[in-house]
């Protein structure tokens, strides 16, 4: 398998990166708005993780990304067994704590446990010190739970800043994911850019607990439907990020 390549963050990135509308589910197009770019962040290129939302690749494969509360939906976690898929799942402490029990058996059938930070709370605007505390203790949770050290890390709403940046990169994280194309309550996919298509390389963010949404694991398999009538699979982000 060969490794996909991706940029750095920069300024032109952040402005097409897309914060999540609310806490528990992600936000629809029209309700997206641009993340702005700190200029300080040029001077901290060398040493700031990059962020992405696509990976430059010309494998096949596309990456299945979920945020807490995936592990609510049993039969979920049986298609992940069944299926040996290689998902991420981005964890809250605070929300994800009480099934981390049930995650850590998804281990060994391909899901990677990765950060959400401790409390889900908005960190754009908060000082290095909070920022740092929640994504530094979830990492603290995450290996004395499961022995994992995470790289890949997931702001909460898809927002940060160039504090956010110097914090992961103090906590040990090597790469801020985001997303190109959602998944969303009724089972479509949504675009933040470019092709309104799949892509290889594409990170597809799946919506797993809106009020509103159909069975979880329904919309899993259409959309895993669909990945395999376009020629892709899924692959395992960890290996190419």
């Amino acid at each position: 398998m060969r490794r996909g390549r991706f940029r750095p963050a920069c300024a032109a990135l952040a402005a097409l990166l897309l914060p999540l509308a609310a806490c528990d589910r992600l936000a629809s197009p029209a309700e997206h708005a641009a993340v702005a770019a700190d200029p300080a962040q040029d001077a901290d290129q060398g040493r700031l993780p990059p962020v992405v939302d696509h990976v430059r690749t010309d494998d096949p494969v596309v990456f299945l990304t979920y945020d807490d509360s995936a592990e609510r939906d049993p039969a979920f976690t049986g298609l992940v067994r069944e299926r040996r898929l290689p998902v991420t799942l981005f964890l809250t402490d605070t929300v994800a704590g009480p099934a981390y029990g049930d995650l850590a058996r998804l281990r060994p059938f391909g899901a990677s446990l990765q950060n959400h930070t401790l409390d889900h709370r908005s960190l754009r605007g908060l000082p290095y010190a909070g920022q740092r505390a929640e994504i530094c203790g979830q990492q603290t949770k995450l290996r004395s739970r499961f022995g994992v050290r995470a790289r890949l890390f997931r702001p909460p709403h898809g927002t940060y800043d160039t504090t956010t940046l110097r914090a992961a990169a103090d906590c040990g994280i090597t790469a801020l994911v985001l997303w190109r194309a959602t998944l969303d309550a009724e089972g479509a996919l949504t675009y933040t850019r470019g092709d309104h298509r799949l892509r290889p390389g594409d990170i597809i963010a799946v919506d797993p607990d809106h009020p509103t949404a159909t069975n979880l694991t329904a919309r899993t398999e259409r959309l895993l439907r669909t990945i395999e009538e376009q020629g892709l699979r899924v692959g395992s982000l960890e290996d190419y990020v």
